[in-house]
């Protein structure tokens, strides 16, 4: 049983949309998994409704769940995760999308055991924005046709054309073969992990030589660790295999860190 079955009978729980992966409610996404983390960390009752990605325009629409972003023409882009949280006002709960604003929401409704810690909200979002838009980029032409792959047969054939949305999968036809593309493919994602290796390292001393900010997990190493667990569940034998041993096995150690707060609830 989990550790919030009773409360959730008890009362109202925050209700997260996550959508599947490879297997019926695995949770997979790199920006869901950083709010899942958060829940979990924070001891929230919450439970999941998954939600295939071909359906997440019309459910995000009939829930009222404000659009997570527009495009340049001002048309609305429906993403999760999303959160319902009905625990302070069952009659109209609090409905966000976009990652940043429902971890800033969470943090500033259920203060205790902060993944800000006082001072850091600013370098964080910083570390974060980094993960975001450089770290992972070298490895999106890689997972992201291997994670398309290992979705449900239902979930592919809606990206082989194009989402309700008028947006195509950004996927190419195939992951990359074995062979010189896919190494270097590999090499320029060790190139983001040695250099983010590097800049943790000058925490020795004033830290474990685990986590980015001290002794205490927060939410740079929920965003770090989400990226981790995308690469293990879609490439646990190409990509998962590789990362766990680079810079003397810290990414590992990382996810192990994390593991406490990996429930799906």
């Amino acid at each position: 049983m989990s550790r919030h079955s009773s409360s959730r009978a008890a009362s109202p729980v925050i209700v997260l949309y996550d959508s599947p992966g490879t297997r019926s409610q695995t949770s997979w996404v790199p920006n869901i998994w950083r709010i899942r983390f958060i829940l979990n960390y924070k001891r929230l009752p919450y439970r999941t409704v998954w939600v295939e990605f071909q359906d997440v325009e019309a459910t995000l629409r009939s829930l009222g769940a404000p659009p997570s972003s527009r495009r340049a023409d001002g048309r609305s882009v429906y993403t999760l995760p999303v959160i319902v949280d009905p625990t302070r006002n069952a009659q109209t709960p609090t409905i966000l999308s976009n990652t940043n604003n429902i971890a800033e929401y969470l943090e500033a409704t259920y203060p205790a055991r902060p993944v800000f810690p006082e001072g850091s909200r600013a370098l964080q979002t910083l570390f974060v924005h980094y993960i975001q838009e450089f770290f992972a980029k070298p490895l999106l032409p890689i997972m992201v046709p291997i994670s398309h792959d290992r979705l449900p047969e239902r979930t592919q054939s809606h990206f082989h054309g194009a989402s309700r949305a008028g947006t195509p999968m950004p996927v190419s036809s195939h992951p990359l073969p074995p062979g010189p593309a896919r190494e270097h493919a590999w090499q320029l994602v060790k190139e983001q992990f040695d250099f983010l290796a590097i800049v943790l390292d000058k925490n020795v001393g004033d830290g474990d030589g685990v986590v980015a900010q001290g002794h205490h997990v927060s939410y740079v190493d929920f965003a770090l660790c989400s990226i981790l667990l995308w690469i293990e569940q879609m490439a646990p034998h190409d990509g998962w295999a590789r990362i766990r041993d680079w810079n003397g096995g810290r990414w590992a150690r990382l996810r192990r860190r994390c593991q406490d707060y990996m429930d799906v609830l």
